[in-house]
């Protein structure tokens, strides 16, 4: 019913076609099978194939879904970028993988980009603008942007949504919605990946970045957050210019912060500028809960006076304070090579799982960390690689099936491009005494008498709702036996999978049984000369034999399809 909603349009189902296609080309024909979309397949090759897709050499699994993603255009870039930051969600293979794509689009035509200002603010593109550059400076695949100059001169960038890209995307993302249920219920490994998790994930980003509204709501707040710091520049946006599908934010004046040379040019230390990043990043996420999500060096101008401007906040993360407490208790860990406070602390805030056996957790997750992080016994803080260390503690918390918060694999991939960046402005940057100020500060007002005193209060808190609720639940239950009224619910997993297989077994033996009965009738009607002939030979035995054979053809087909001859 799923994918006959998503086929009801003949854009839809073109485009399922489409994506089924690109799939079979990259060697994912055998899947198709599996999750039921092989009558999207031509048939001729499946003919060809008679059920059976030959191994595919050469590029792994990952690349050729990468490979296919990048074929299938903007949306599917669009989720392989997100999904590189969520190896939760995908394994760290894929992740990786998908780094590789980059989101390079086409400009569409600048009249349509017009058209779409007049439409969204109402008003003749001369009456919003003194000039408006006919050549967009960048095309990606949500938007393009024109650089222009505001009535009163002020120079502006202008970010305009690409037309039909938000039903493009609706369309993509049920098409993905639909797979990705199919994936869970006939290929039960693939559940692994969690593919509907990840397909709600890219929903979700892919929502907050189609509203432009949202996304000026967020300068706003950094702006705020910042006013305050003489180093840190966040540029304004103007709300009267400002709807879902078009933002006119200030333009920056200045050079990306990976251009060494243009930073040099200007007269500015580079040292400085790392400094004053990084010191933005740890204020942003151990101090406001506030961080910009995507802070790759096109995101990030240092401006011609040395201070520096973030752009772009269409992707930001939030951080809870129970999320705050782990940054600073993963920092502090690293520190004093105290792994037993950081896994108890991983432990008490849920992030692993009920299942899994705490002793023999504790156990293997302690000696993976020295393991791994055994190079670090001797180095001095200097020496220490913080963000390596952040993302190695990350892959082993995914190695044992502990619940990542996406908040904290974003920071996570934050950090590892920021120290990059750092690196390369100064080669001798310490990333750690950077952030120890911060974490310092917020294990400190985690022990101080305020926040001692708010954590005693929510525990008495759940302490008194327990006992009074707990009297009640039990007489409930009292109540409940004597009645005989326990109803005790079993849930039995794999099962749907078991009987749809043997409804299909029993079935296809049934039709199975009816197309020789129908052959042998036909045969005894032949025999018998029973009813009108033709040409010596019955013509109900004749039209029995039809019969039986489009219903064996048919049986054969179906066979075929299931790819389980």
């Amino acid at each position: 019913m799923g994918l006959f909603r998503i086929t009801r349009t003949y854009r839809s189902a073109r485009r399922l076609q489409q994506v089924v296609n690109v799939l079979l080309k990259h060697g994912f024909g055998r899947v198709i099978d599996q999750i039921h979309l092989g009558r999207y397949i031509p048939f001729r090759k499946r003919l060809r194939s008679f059920g059976q897709w030959p191994a595919v050499k050469g590029p792994s699994v990952p690349e050729r879904l990468r490979i296919a993603f990048a074929e299938l255009g903007p949306s599917f870039i669009k989720l392989a970028q997100i999904l590189s930051s969520r190896p939760d969600l995908v394994t760290v293979a894929y992740a990786d993988e998908f780094k590789k794509l980059q989101d390079e689009v086409p400009p569409f035509p600048t009249e349509e980009a017009k058209r779409i200002i007049e439409e969204e603010i109402r008003l003749p593109i001369d009456k919003i603008f003194l000039h408006f550059e006919e050549t967009p400076v960048a095309a990606a695949s949500v938007a393009q942007v024109h650089h222009a100059k505001l009535a009163d001169g002020t120079d502006v960038i202008v970010k305009v949504q690409r037309p039909g890209i938000e039903e493009q995307i609706e369309t993509d993302i049920n098409i993905l919605s639909a797979i990705a249920r199919l994936l869970d219920k006939y290929i039960p490994e693939s559940r692994f990946f969690n593919p509907i998790g990840a397909v709600d994930e890219f929903s979700k980003q892919l929502s907050k970045e189609l509203d432009f509204v949202n996304e000026a709501r967020n300068c706003a707040r950094f702006r705020k957050n910042f006013e305050h710091n003489p180093d840190i520049y966040i540029p304004r946006t103007y709300p009267q210019f400002v709807t879902k599908r078009v933002l006119v934010m200030e333009k920056i004046w200045g050079v990306r912060i990976d251009d060494i040379a243009g930073i040099s040019a200007l007269g500015i230390d580079k040292k400085r500028i790392a400094e004053i990043g990084i010191d933005a990043y740890f204020k942003m996420i151990l101090e406001d809960g506030l961080f910009h999500g995507d802070p790759h060096p096109g995101n990030i101008f240092v401006m011609p006076n040395g201070v520096l401007s973030f752009v772009d906040f269409g992707i930001v993360g939030y951080v809870s304070s129970d999320l705050m407490e782990t940054l600073a208790s993963t920092f502090l860990a690293l520190i004093h090579k105290d792994f037993d406070t950081l896994i108890e602390h991983y432990i008490e805030l849920g992030y692993v799982p009920e299942y899994l056996d705490l002793e023999r957790f504790r156990k293997e997750f302690k000696a993976d960390m020295i393991a791994f992080l055994e190079p670090l016994y001797g180095l001095t803080l200097e020496q220490m690689d913080f963000a390596k260390y952040l993302d190695t503690v990350t892959h082993l918390a995914l190695k044992h099936k502990m619940k990542i918060p996406s908040d904290l694999l974003l920071i996570n991939k934050a950090f590892l491009i920021l120290e990059n960046v750092s690196r390369e402005l100064d080669p001798a940057f310490d990333f750690v005494s950077a952030a120890e100020p911060y974490a310092r500060a917020l294990a400190k007002r985690r022990l101080s008498p305020g926040k001692i005193y708010e954590k005693a209060s929510k525990s008495i808190m759940d302490v008194s709702d327990f006992v009074l609720l707990f009297p009640k639940q039990m007489k409930q239950i009292i109540r409940k036996v004597l009645k005989d009224d326990i109803h005790v619910k079993l849930t039995h997993s794999g099962l749907d999978k078991f009987i749809t297989d043997m409804d299909r077994s029993s079935n296809r033996i049934s039709f199975g049984m009816i197309i020789s009965a129908t052959l042998i009738s036909s045969a005894i009607m032949h025999g018998t000369g029973v009813g009108p002939k033709i040409f010596g030979m019955s013509i109900l035995g004749i039209i029995s034999f039809a019969f039986a054979l489009l219903l064996g053809i048919w049986l054969i087909i179906s066979i075929i399809r299931s790819g389980r001859l």
